[in-house]
C-alpha cells in the first residue's frame, strides 16, 4: 500500500484561494474544466477510463486537521476529525488523490455510514444525496517532495488541486483533489483534451 500523504501535504494546504479571485489565466486550459466542474469526478473518472476505475485506500484515522481545513470546517484547532486518503485509479494507474475530513458532529445518525466506505467511491454517494449542497471551490498548484513518486522527469512539478465543502443533511465535510500527472498523459496519448469526456 502506497504510503499516505497527509503529514507532508499539511503545508501546502494552507495555500488555497478562491477560483475567482486566483489568476486562472496562469493556470494550463487543459486542466480548468477539471478544476471547475460542478458534476461528479467519479462519474467523469469513469468515463475517461472506459469503466476501468477503482479506489485504493491510502489511509483512514482520526486526526487533527491542519489548520486551514479547521478553519473551513468551522473546527477548534485541536479537534479530531475522520480523515480518508485515498487514489482514484484509472487503468492500473493513480490519476487524483483524495483527502475527506469528517468532523465528529457530521458522522451521526444516517451518516454514520461515512464511517465505513472502505473502497467505495465517496463521490457516487455523495451526488446521489438527494440534500447534498455544494459550496465554491478553492484552488492550489501543489508541489511536495512526497507527490514526487507520481511524477516523471517530463512531467511539471506541481499538481493541481482543489477542494469544496459538501454538506450532507446540512452537515459538513471537506473534499481535497489532487489531479495527477497521469491523468494528463492519459488524455494526450488518446489525442483527446481534458476539457471533453472521453
Amino acid at each position: 500500500m502506497r504510503q499516505a500523504l497527509s503529514s507532508d501535504l499539511s503545508i501546502n494546504l494552507n495555500r488555497w484561494h478562491h477560483y475567482q479571485r486566483n489568476p486562472l489565466v496562469q493556470i494550463n486550459p487543459l486542466w480548468r474544466s477539471w478544476l471547475l466542474d460542478q458534476g461528479s469526478l467519479t462519474k467523469r473518472l469513469i468515463q475517461a477510463s472506459g469503466g476501468d476505475f477503482q479506489v485504493r485506500k491510502l489511509f483512514q484515522g482520526w486526526q487533527r486537521p491542519t489548520r486551514s481545513e479547521a478553519q473551513c470546517l468551522g473546527l477548534e484547532p485541536r479537534q479530531l476529525a475522520l480523515v480518508r486518503e485515498v487514489e482514484l485509479i484509472c487503468k492500473g494507474v493513480p490519476w487524483v488523490y483524495a483527502r475527506s475530513v469528517f468532523p465528529q458532529h457530521t458522522l451521526t445518525g444516517r451518516l454514520r455510514s461515512l464511517k465505513k466506505l472502505d473502497t467505495r467511491p465517496l463521490g457516487a454517494l455523495l451526488f446521489s444525496n438527494p440534500t447534498m449542497e455544494r459550496t465554491h471551490f478553492e484552488i492550489a498548484a501543489l508541489s511536495n517532495k512526497r507527490l514526487q513518486n507520481y511524477f516523471s522527469e517530463q512531467s511539471e512539478a506541481f499538481a493541481w488541486g482543489r477542494r469544496s465543502l459538501f454538506f450532507l443533511d446540512e452537515k459538513p465535510l471537506l473534499v481535497a483533489e489532487i489531479f495527477l500527472p497521469a491523468l494528463e498523459q492519459h488524455a494526450r496519448s488518446n489525442s483527446t483534451t481534458l476539457g471533453s469526456d472521453d
